[in-house]
């Protein structure tokens, strides 16, 4: 509560972020894999000296270049940028406790890119040796990157024994880390698969096409025995909670966890089918649908992994509305608008009540709720509910209804809250 509130309105600043996230987490995911896909490919044309695969590879390189250092680098400044602005607190804590672990994976960032300009733009000009070393130092590059930014984003899930001793190596190596990088690893070559399959359902030549839609389509279904126990092991090393709200406990991740469990064998199934000779334009369109359900499967997967967090944004630490832990007795003795920097009144008693509920409702609930908007509606939870009713619910708030923080503040506030959500005027001018 050290940092004013942006608040967006309809969408929600909570979604805006699941958005950019999903779209540069997909493409980050692909930044490895794929570097995995292009030397390995390299070196099968040298073996079976083929010349059709090599100019695959090369024009497959530019759409990677393009792709990932592109749109993936744009997608990766805007995640920076809203998380700062949305969730300050939630970021500070991330910087300044992994501040060598950011600079180590910024300077792997830059290897990846100068090695991947040099692969691109030496083909043909760099003997093949030294230019698939080349293409070995892009992806080790990029797999480390992933093994250093996942260690930060399962911390917040899982950060043990960090939230007593704020040791660096507590929280980098924490209970899901492991798993969590098999886990992503295994995706990461999926997607290799499932975007080759894009550049490769386009080539001319039917034999040299069929050839290496078969080949991509290994490099999709293969994964999966390493993915799913993964899968599973990340599930059980998550604290009991968390595994509870994911498996049902949460009645938003009812939908998150039914996708993912029903995209996994949709997935196999349509890149096995893509492996048979089809013609070239329905090749093309199985390929920019598994690019879609591909996304749809790692969109679930982050949904199911954010919301496993809930109530917080770090995990035993920080509430999701960055009311530490440790701070919420007092915050609830003295109450969120006395405790808060950025607020307009700090007297309840005397201030205008809807004009003080409103800054309850920011402070305490935008940052999962909107007001009128998409992301979980308040104004549509508390349509047929008096004051009472809403007292009631925030009262179990972080008991019976384990997804929600305890609300963090007076008495008084609570009754402040409460009439200002249900007062039908106030739903009107939203």
């Amino acid at each position: 509560m050290n940092y004013p509130i942006w608040e967006i309105p309809i969408i929600g600043g909570g979604l805006l972020i699941a958005i950019i996230a999903t779209v540069h987490v997909y493409i980050a995911h692909f930044a490895v894999g794929g570097g995995l896909f292009l030397v390995v490919t390299e070196m099968k044309a040298g073996r079976e000296n083929d010349q059709g695969i090599f100019e695959y590879v090369q024009g497959h390189t530019k759409f990677f270049l393009l792709i990932t250092m592109v749109i993936g680098a744009l997608t990766g400044v805007g995640i920076w940028l809203v998380i700062s602005i949305l969730h300050p607190s939630g970021t500070s804590v991330l910087i300044h406790t992994f501040v060598f672990a950011w600079a180590t994976e910024w300077v792997f960032f830059v290897i990846e890119i100068v090695s991947l300009l040099v692969y691109y733009f030496t083909f043909q000009k760099m003997n093949a040796r030294d230019h698939i070393v080349v293409g070995w130092i892009y992806f080790i590059a990029a797999w480390l990157s992933l093994v250093i930014i996942g260690g930060i984003v399962s911390f917040m899930l899982t950060p043990g024994s960090w939230t007593e001793t704020g040791n660096f190596w507590h929280g980098f190596l924490n209970p899901s880390y492991l798993p969590s990088i098999v886990f992503r690893t295994a995706f990461a070559l999926i997607l290799a698969g499932v975007y080759g399959l894009i550049t490769s359902s386009s080539i001319k030549d039917a034999a040299l096409r069929q050839k290496m839609v078969r080949y991509c389509v290994l490099w999709l279904a293969l994964p999966f025995i390493i993915l799913l126990p993964s899968g599973y092991w990340y599930l059980q090393v998550i604290p009991e909670h968390a595994r509870n709200l994911i498996m049902g406990d949460s009645p938003e991740m009812g939908l998150f966890t039914g996708a993912f469990l029903w995209i996994t064998p949709i997935l196999i199934l349509t890149g096995i089918f893509s492996a048979v000779k089809l013609k070239a334009p329905v090749q093309k369109i199985l390929a920019f649908m598994l690019l879609t359900v591909a996304f749809m499967y790692m969109g679930s997967f982050e949904m199911i992994r954010e919301a496993g967090r809930r109530p917080f944004i770090i995990y035993d630490h920080m509430y999701s509305n960055s009311i530490l832990k440790a701070s919420l007795s007092e915050t609830q003795q003295k109450g969120v608008l006395q405790t808060a920097k950025w607020v307009r009144d700090r007297d309840i008693i005397s201030s205008d009540p809807m004009r003080a509920g409103r800054e309850l409702f920011r402070i305490m609930c935008h940052s999962c709720h909107s007001m009128g908007g998409f992301r979980n509606d308040i104004l549509e939870r508390v349509a047929d509910l008096a004051a009472d009713d809403v007292l009631a619910i925030m009262e179990d708030m972080g008991y019976d209804k384990g997804f929600m923080p305890p609300f963090p503040g007076n008495i008084k506030e609570r009754e402040v809250l409460a009439g200002y959500l249900v007062d039908p005027y106030e739903k009107q001018s939203e």
